[in-house]
């Protein structure tokens, strides 16, 4: 699991390093897959902790871990919010063009629909963090943690027991703090996987709708029809890639909480390697093979070619005046 995290880590990073060098966050279509990669590199930098503390002995090992988990499960349900809205933002992108080719207009940001996506960025975050709150707050008062530290291990469903020095009443607390958090992933996956799936249905629909106004069907608009039935397939199955055996291990506890070692090692071992890999598969699905970022590589490939090192300086100096007069205004 240790060189998964690190390839979560590298995948991730290599698209925030690529979007920051090259100034891309500012881009309508790059800036949801910038916090969509920093969720999961932070996401990889937490699994990776987990494992080091798993290894390792502390003397507060189980509360620690336990916090761990709790950010952990912050950080994951902030990674499907940023994957929801990076569709939504597809989508919304489409939208926009359909409205622009029927009103014969410039396809143009407006404030209204730039606040909009400010807003639902911030709200990716703020939810997932508002729905941890009771389990840290509880977990940590009744301490729920004890008997983690040999588990300290992200997305772990076992049935938190409470202190022994601590009167049984508290058990009814952690065990109600251990099914809500259960409840908060399979409502979470379930709902960004239903998501997606409208969304990319719906993107289809309307890029159909987009075609049949231009009055035109070529091999390029063909091609780009294909592309989005291809993403219909491949977005949510990498999505349940990663978050599949996750899923069905809390589902498997939750209805059905039966000790069945043999079951539960197995779904383990799988939820080790498909979560721990999030970053490096959303980098491939949803990073090197966006748009916006392949025509930037190319773009950057021809400059270097075709251009004199005067004049790559030159170009650079009044793209960041052009960008600082932008902003200023």
């Amino acid at each position: 699991m240790n060189s998964k995290d690190r390839a979560s880590i590298v995948g991730s990073g290599s698209i925030i390093g690529y979007a920051a060098l090259q100034q891309l966050v500012r881009h309508a279509e790059i800036r949801p897959l910038f916090y969509l990669s920093l969720s999961d590199l932070m996401l990889g930098v937490c699994w990776l902790i987990g494992v080091l503390l798993y290894r390792g002995s502390l003397s507060d090992g189980s509360i620690t871990c336990y916090n761990l988990q709790v950010i952990g499960q912050v950080l994951y349900i902030s990674s499907f919010c940023y994957t929801l809205n990076y569709t939504w933002c597809l989508y919304r992108d489409l939208k926009s063009r359909i409205h622009a080719v029927m009103n014969n207009t410039s396809r143009l940001p407006t404030e209204s629909s730039s606040r909009l996506s400010r807003i639902v960025l911030i709200l990716s975050s703020l939810i997932p963090l508002l729905l941890m709150v009771p389990v840290f707050c509880v977990g940590n008062g009744y301490t729920c943690y004890a008997n983690l530290s040999n588990l300290c291990l992200l997305l772990h469903t076992g049935v938190l027991k409470p202190n022994s020095s601590y009167v049984n009443a508290h058990e009814n607390a952690c065990h109600s703090v251990y099914l809500y958090r259960t409840i908060i992933l399979l409502s979470t996956f379930w709902f960004t996987l239903l998501g997606l799936v409208i969304l990319l249905i719906k993107t289809r629909i309307l890029y159909k709708k987009l075609v049949t106004l231009t009055g035109f069907l070529g091999d390029q608009q063909w091609a780009k029809i294909s592309m989005i039935e291809r993403r219909i397939f491949l977005y949510p199955t990498a999505f349940l890639c990663c978050w599949g055996p996750a899923t069905i291990l809390a589902m498997v506890k939750l209805l059905n909480p039966m000790d069945t070692p043999s079951l539960y090692a197995v779904l383990y071992i799988l939820q080790a390697f498909t979560a721990a890999s999030q970053g490096l598969l959303n980098c491939i699905v949803y990073g090197w093979t966006q748009r916006t970022l392949r025509y930037m590589r190319q773009k950057a490939r021809r400059d270097i070619d075709t251009q004199t090192p005067l004049l790559r300086s030159q170009k650079q100096s009044y793209s960041s005046m052009h960008n600082s007069k932008v902003m200023n205004e």
